[in-house]
């Protein structure tokens, strides 16, 4: 941080907050069976990069990537130890793709065109599971409008999940009932409620 500043310059303007490797990986690790490898966070790292980043930088502290595969319990964590920011995508991005309520055909062509399309990306020493795991993210922007227009009783269903797991993470994450903190900090801009294509 020392070396940065000085290449930045007197009075120009920096980064935020920093990025620390304690444990995780974007996205998870896929086993090869498909399931996510559970990991050891290093919470002691964390908090002691984010207490530095602030004391001696004046930054907002340490992000926390590739926190979406964590087991629950490990979300109450990351206000005890002042994390500035937690990422948490592939999370959500899972919670839609395996949901009961996801129609399995869609689920198939997704991964018919990820395996046409992606097949570059296949390592060797990779099963389908893991290579479908790493790659799916790529498959939204193709068939998000396939994803918009499921059937009403589907898309609440899935919508009802990510509410509650939403909830869930606000109340670990300690961030529930900021509405004035928001708004006093954060312009609103108002979004049409049509569906994107």
């Amino acid at each position: 941080m020392d070396q940065y500043a000085d290449a930045l310059g007197q009075g120009q303007r920096g980064i935020s907050k920093i990025s620390v490797q304690t444990g995780t990986t974007h996205g998870g690790v896929p086993l090869p069976d498909g399931r996510v490898a559970e990991v050891k966070l290093d919470f002691q790292t964390l908090e002691e990069l984010s207490r530095v980043a602030r004391k001696e930088y004046g930054l907002a502290g340490a992000v926390q990537h590739g926190a979406s595969t964590l087991p629950d319990e490990a979300f109450h964590r990351f206000p005890e130890v002042e994390t500035a920011e937690v990422h948490l995508a592939t999370g959500f991005q899972n919670l839609v793709l395996e949901h009961e309520a996801f129609p399995e055909d869609l689920r198939r062509s997704i991964y018919q065109y990820l395996k046409e399309r992606h097949r570059e990306e296949w390592k060797k020493d990779q099963t389908e599971e893991q290579f479908l795991y790493q790659t799916r993210k790529k498959a939204f922007g193709p068939f998000k409008k396939q994803m918009w227009e499921l059937p009403t009783g589907e898309l609440d269903r899935i919508g009802h999940a990510l509410e509650q797991k939403f909830a869930f993470l606000f109340q670990k994450l300690n961030v529930t009932q900021t509405l004035e903190l928001v708004r006093q900090h954060v312009k609103t801009v108002k979004v049409p409620r049509a569906r994107p294509f």
